[in-house]
């Protein structure tokens, strides 16, 4: 097991002349505004949301003050668990549907199931609400019991549900299968307290060390606990090797390697990656690329390398401070250049320089991780377009599904149900011209198997469908599969 860096001491400055005098200077100024504006003042939103938030912006964009409800997330991911309901839905804007319950929580206690329609949460019509108001009154609503109206498939008539939001565990590596024979495919979607022997449990099902292949997907991936990125890469590299470096205004260079206890898997790797890949993301990626150990491929990731160490204030609050800065094992730095910020060698953000592989092979500087092999998503199309934005495919599913059935993940879409579908969207206004169809064919008829799998295998059968056609996972799988076992 690793341990976080060693956190900085922050010292308090001596309290001389010049700071009692702004302290004083403060306290005047707010108790004028408390005692003499037209409208009453709000104390702890003044300090949480105005003086102490207006203080750290100087420093920079990530450190913030974590007020009890953002505290609580953060606990919860170091616990791996989350207050909710246990369900998994789709969202369009005004409706919600949902796709599938999870054993043995209060979704599925409460006889939610897949195609179900929730109309409306606590009285609030979700038609009502724009996209942004839905997505906050959905996270809302997981913090206290609730009473959901629900229109279940081919009943008119709403059924109310009520529910309370319980500790419900999480999956960090939340997708794990076999592209093709021998190559396997896992997400890692965070880095929680149980990524690594997650990750590690998923690998051994698909094969282990008999692997001929793996693709480590980290898109979207936004980091987490440093603990766990560091076991992520752990599992690739050999014992000794460096992982990534730290370095901070207060405290020494600090090197963090792999244990000696560690046996790492030596199969061909590609690591795949996108701008939203950040922090512990970029750990992983950037070692592994580093030592020549995997092909990243994908998009530049996003470049955040702070050391983020969190000090417990008062009423459950606390400061999330960045103390340090985190390098490659070549002396990149993953932190992109703060706006405004010198760049130096000492502990800021590192900006461009000469930088190899073990290899030798010439990597880029500045900030984030580049990917070896440069991958895009697929273009949408105008029609694609337009029958995401619709829900047809959700609503198609749910209509289908009265009459189909489906057990086994070797179905596919047959010619007949894709000419229903087509009518059905013709019934909507939405008539495709005959090449429109033609050129987008394939991909509906992909994109209606992974809806259609979503609500009767379940919501990683859905997911599975929709790697297999990914552009970027095809390219990963193009560069895997061409590689050689070290």
């Amino acid at each position: 097991m690793f341990a976080l860096p060693a956190l900085l001491i922050l010292a308090a400055a001596p309290v001389g002349a010049d700071l009692e005098q702004h302290l004083k200077r403060f306290i005047d100024v707010f108790a004028t505004v408390q005692s003499e504006a037209a409208d009453p003042v709000d104390p702890g939103y003044a300090f949480y949301g105005g003086a102490i938030p207006g203080m750290l912006r100087r420093l920079d964009p990530h450190s913030v003050f974590l007020d009890p409800d953002q505290l609580l997330q953060l606990q919860e991911m170091e616990r791996s668990t989350r207050k909710g309901f246990g369900s998994v839905v789709s969202l369009l804007p005004g409706r919600v549907t949902v796709l599938q319950t999870l054993p043995g929580t209060p979704s599925a206690r409460s006889g939610l199931g897949p195609g179900d329609e929730i109309l409306a949460i606590n009285g609030i019509r979700l038609d009502r609400l724009s996209f942004d108001q839905l997505i906050g009154l959905l996270s809302e609503s997981r913090r206290r019991a609730v009473m959901l109206d629900v229109r279940k498939p081919g009943n008119a008539r709403l059924v109310q549900i009520q529910m309370s939001p319980a500790d419900v565990a999480t999956q960090s590596v939340d997708l794990a299968f076999a592209l093709q024979d021998g190559v396997g495919y896992v997400r890692v979607k965070s880095f929680e307290a149980e990524t690594g022997r997650q990750l590690k449990e998923k690998i051994e099902q698909l094969g282990g060390a008999s692997l001929r292949g793996l693709i480590l997907d980290l898109r979207d991936n936004p980091g987490g606990l440093m603990p766990a990125a560091l076991e992520t890469a752990a599992l690739f590299l050999a014992p000794g090797t460096k992982i990534v470096s730290v370095r901070g205004r207060g405290t020494e260079k600090e090197e963090i390697k792999v244990p000696t206890v560690f046996k790492a898997y030596d199969f061909p790797l590609a690591v795949l990656i996108d701008e939203k890949s950040a922090s512990g993301s970029e750990i992983v990626a950037g070692a592994l690329q580093d030592h020549d150990r995997a092909a990243v491929v994908g998009r530049p990731s996003y470049g955040k390398g702070l050391v983020q160490s969190v000090f417990p204030l008062s009423e459950s609050t606390a400061l999330a401070l960045t103390t340090a800065y985190y390098y490659t094992p070549s002396g990149r730095s993953i932190q992109k250049p703060l706006e405004g910020a010198q760049i130096d060698g000492r502990g800021g953000a590192a900006g461009g320089g000469h930088y190899a592989t073990d290899a030798g092979r010439p990597l880029e500087g500045g900030g984030g991780i580049r990917p070896d092999y440069a991958a895009l998503p697929e273009p949408v199309t105008r029609l694609r377009l337009a029958l995401e934005a619709t829900g047809a495919y959700t609503v198609f599913a749910t209509e289908a599904l009265r009459k189909l059935r489906v057990t086994s993940p070797d179905w596919e879409v047959p010619p007949s149900l894709l000419d229903e579908f087509q009518a059905f969207l013709a019934q909507r206004n939405i008539q495709p011209g005959v090449a429109e169809w033609s050129a987008d064919r394939a991909w509906i008829q992909s994109r209606l198997k992974q809806e259609i799998f979503n609500q009767t295998l379940g919501v990683q059968s859905g997911d599975e469908v929709e790697m297999r056609r990914d552009a970027e996972v095809r390219k990963a799988l193009e560069v895997v599969t061409a590689a050689k076992r070290e």
